[in-house]
Formats: structure tokens, C-alpha cells, sequence
């Protein structure tokens, strides 16, 4: 799986392009992951793994003194987790293809391109401060994702050279499956998580497609917002895919 967004922070919105959060992503995706894997990996052992590896605590680029290396990303993957099947190479060369042609790059063509390589999982996205907020909502995600409620799900360390938030990132097989991905949405605000999620299809991220492109898409498709007044209390959808980039 791609990713990911570790932009959504305005205050570096004026100085980060596109091109720089791809590289700030694939830099993350590159260096070494702390990862608990269901299938793997006894339950009785997470309580601890969880405890230990609390992203607030997690430095991203290592702690030279106590001699530990960077870490990219904490994920868990849960009972159920796939493989990913995803024709990224494939994917690319029709993406330089489409730029050569000339036709308009929309989400449309963007769809077109993932269903023709399938590269179709996705996954709402959840930028949060460092310390209490974000290691409460790391551990609800991170407990729903052990019993199998979601299939995998990833948090980004700590970056104590930077103002920028956490990113939690809950992945689903199908953008082009509303009712999946909203079904998504349902499982994380049941594991009691109550933030802005927005939902971004792994093609954008594989593609290079973040915040300022050239293109002034919006990578995120759906936003949610929790409604706490609403009975039963519930997710407010809103479908941002013809929408321009926001900044």
C-alpha cells in the first residue's frame, strides 16, 4: 500500500509544493516500519507492542543516543489483511502515457487508470497533535484493527524537528465501493475515534497527487464529520470529488 499524506497541516501549506510531500512520503515509505501483524503474531503479545510503540513516542528519525534508527511508520495489520495485487508499474506507465496526451487529467481519468491496474484500496485519513489525542485514537484504531473490525491501519512517529501533526491511516480494498468505504467510516467512529476524516484513494498517492499539484485537484474524495448531535450519533458524509483543491 502506498503512503502517505503526511501533508493536511496549513501552516506548511505555503511553503511545501506536491512535489515535496511525495518525497517526504516515499522517503517515510522507504525507511523501516514497527509493524504487529494479527496473522502473525499472538494476541496476548499486542497489549505490550501497543504500549511500547505509542506513536507520541516514536521518534521518526531515530534517537542517536539510545542508538535507534528512523522509523517510517507503527502499522497493524489485522486478522483478515490481503496482499495487495495492485499493477503500480503498469499504473505509471499509463500515467506518463495520459500526460503525453494532452486530455484533461480529472478524477475521472485518474478512476480510470486505478480500475484498469487495480490499484483500488483507499483509506481515511486522520491528522492529529502529538502526545494524549493522538495515542488514544492510535489505540482505538489500532485495537479495531486486531479484531478484524479493519483490515490494516498505519500512524506516523513523532518528528520532533517539525510543528506537523500525526497521520493515522485505516485502508480499505475499494475506493470505487461506496458502501465499503463507507462501512469504514462506520468502524472507526465505533471504535470511538470523533476527528475530521478525509478519504484519499491510494492512485493519487502512487501517482505523486498531493496537496498544490499542478493539476488543483483535491486528493481527498470524502470528508467526515462526526455529528454529535445527531440520534443515533453518526458520521455527516460530504463528497468532495469534483471539487477543486482547497488552500
Amino acid at each position: 500500500m502506498a503512503d502517505e499524506e503526511l501533508a493536511g497541516q496549513a501552516d506548511r501549506s505555503e511553503v511545501f509544493s506536491a512535489e515535496d510531500y511525495a518525497a517526504e512520503s516515499m522517503a517515510a515509505d522507504m525507511d523501516p516500519w514497527i509493524v504487529f501483524d494479527a496473522r502473525k503474531t499472538p494476541r496476548a503479545e499486542f497489549n505490550a507492542w501497543l504500549e511500547t510503540n505509542r506513536p507520541s513516542q516514536v521518534l521518526r528519525y531515530g534517537d542517536e543516543e539510545g542508538g535507534s534508527g528512523p522509523v517510517g511508520w507503527i502499522s497493524v495489520r489485522g486478522p483478515d489483511s490481503w496482499k495487495d495485487m495492485a499493477d503500480v508499474e503498469g499504473l505509471q506507465e499509463s500515467w506518463e502515457t495520459l500526460l503525453n496526451s494532452g486530455r484533461s487529467i480529472t478524477f475521472h481519468t485518474i478512476k480510470e487508470l486505478a480500475l484498469n491496474h487495480n490499484v483500488l484500496v483507499g483509506k481515511w485519513l486522520m491528522h492529529l497533535d502529538t502526545g494524549f489525542k493522538v495515542d488514544r485514537a492510535w489505540e482505538c484504531i489500532a485495537r479495531s484493527t486486531v479484531d478484524g473490525k479493519i483490515s490494516s491501519a498505519k500512524v506516523s512517529p513523532r518528528n520532533p524537528k517539525s510543528d506537523e501533526k500525526h497521520v493515522i491511516c485505516a485502508y480499505n480494498r475499494n475506493f470505487t465501493d461506496e458502501e465499503e468505504v463507507m462501512r469504514l467510516d462506520a468502524a472507526i467512529r465505533a471504535a470511538g475515534v470523533k476527528c475530521v476524516l478525509y478519504y484519499k484513494p491510494d492512485v493519487y498517492s502512487y501517482l505523486g497527487i498531493y496537496r498544490k499539484n499542478r493539476w488543483k485537484l483535491c486528493p481527498t474524495i470524502y470528508e467526515s464529520m462526526f455529528d454529535l448531535e445527531s440520534v443515533p450519533r453518526r458520521s455527516h458524509i460530504i463528497n468532495r470529488v469534483t471539487n477543486l483543491e482547497v488552500t
